[in-house]
């Protein structure tokens, strides 16, 4: 069963394969589909939506009572229940889910969920275009991919979306806008593979400045980077400082590969250089792969701990990273779930100086189920902590060097205070 982040649940795993553990971070459908929104806690929203979120550990006993949210078996009897009746499971699950208050614990169809494996490969069919809700519960378009359908369509951030397919949208829950983007097998038949509705059709209704007009757009399988690298040069630091040569690399999520990415960034670097790691508006992702990202500059230890129904597990690296290398962490309230375990690691083991804004805190750890209709319920179940035992959930982590847009620059002012440079 496809739950992105942590160990990653394969694509076999959706015949009923082992269930895994998810730190869920934000709604993941948007990563198979492109258009992303899920409102934030208290008020908080991420900056942007480029990759899944979600993490996973390992298999856990499916029938145990969740101590810490909604009660697992209770969804699932709602859902079967429903579903001999003739209704729909998951809108019965969704009903229990709704009504324990629980912040992160939620019920995806079985599309959405299974999406989620394109977008842990840094990859997913959509129209390349996120989505956020105003105060109003209108919606609108948040960033556009350059190059992506919705770009050369003439789309841009901030236009709003009447209707799409000719539903109209305001006020509609996200899940449901998501799944109108995407498309189902039901709707193109002919066209439907595993790897989504790339080519089919979707019309967009749009509004911008008093003005109303329609787009089609075909779904694409659209491939993101999540690790880019960037040399930066001399110059000026904040305050008296000096900024020295650093490399600074930017990590938009955790999807596969991008540890080994990171690590590969941070050999290339000049000898005794420093390292800018920017995690601002990453929403997490791969667990497994926040540990490796961790492992390039630590040598062993822990990384973080997690609890199952009370028991708890450990997350450690791996040997033979560089801990001699200058580091600072940068982070936002965007930095959310898989980025600030690996933020809270490096600040807890005195590796890095962490300058920002203080993150999410999403910290909740969340189990995947396949309910009786083939929906997916996913329940709380335990939260992680740093290695100093901080809990995340709610609080996040706080920086070191508190910054705002002027927070690269003091990275850099910090990087020649730690000696970093060539």
């Amino acid at each position: 069963m496809p739950g992105p982040t942590m160990s990653v649940p394969q694509r076999r795993a959706r015949h009923g394969a082992a269930l895994t553990l998810v730190f869920a971070g934000v709604l993941a459908a948007g990563a198979a589909t492109g258009s992303w929104s899920e409102d934030g806690r208290d008020g908080r929203t991420p900056t942007e939506y480029r990759a899944p979120s979600r993490t996973a550990a390992r298999a856990v006993d499916r029938h145990a009572a969740d101590r810490h949210g909604v009660d697992r078996r209770a969804v699932e009897a709602a859902a079967s229940a429903a579903a001999r009746d003739g209704r729909s499971g998951s809108e019965a699950a969704a009903e229990v889910v709704s009504r324990s208050g629980d912040d992160w614990s939620a019920v995806y169809s079985a599309r959405e969920y299974e999406g989620f494996a394109l977008a842990l490969d840094g990859a997913y069919v959509g129209v390349g275009l996120t989505t956020r809700r105003d105060a109003d519960g209108r919606m609108e378009a948040g960033s556009v991919v350059p190059g992506g359908p919705a770009d050369r369509a003439g789309i841009e951030p901030g236009d709003r979306i009447v209707s799409v397919d000719g539903t109209e949208v305001t006020g509609r829950p996200v899940t449901e806008v998501v799944a109108l983007l995407r498309g189902d097998a039901r709707s193109y038949p002919a066209a439907w593979d595993e790897a989504g509705a790339a080519g089919t059709p979707v019309r967009v209704v749009l509004r911008r400045a008093g003005r109303q007009w329609e787009r089609t757009l075909h779904r694409e399988r659209l491939v993101t980077e999540s690790v880019e690298t960037v040399r930066l040069e001399d110059g000026g630091g904040a305050g008296d400082g000096v900024a020295p040569p650093a490399t600074l690399v930017r990590v938009d999520s955790f999807t596969r590969g991008t540890g080994q990415r990171v690590r590969e960034a941070v050999d290339a670097a000049a000898p005794g250089e420093g390292i800018v790691l920017d995690l601002r508006g990453n929403p997490g992702g791969l667990v497994s792969e926040a540990v490796t990202t961790a492992s390039a500059f630590l040598d062993g230890g822990l990384v973080a701990t997690y609890d199952v129904h009370g028991k708890e597990r450990a997350l450690r690296a791996a040997r033979g990273g560089d801990t001699r290398r200058p580091l600072v962490v940068l982070v936002d309230g965007g930095t959310m779930s898989a980025a600030e375990l690996l933020a809270g690691a490096l600040q807890d083991r005195g590796r890095a100086v962490v300058v920002g804004s203080g993150t999410f805190g999403k910290g909740s750890v969340q189990m995947p189920s396949r309910l009786a209709d083939g929906s997916v319920a996913e329940l709380t179940v335990g939260h992680y902590r740093t290695p100093d035992g901080r809990a995340v959930d709610g609080s996040g982590i706080t920086p070191d060097l508190a910054a705002g847009g002027d927070a690269e620059q003091r990275a850099r002012t910090v990087l020649g205070g730690l000696g970093g440079g060539s």
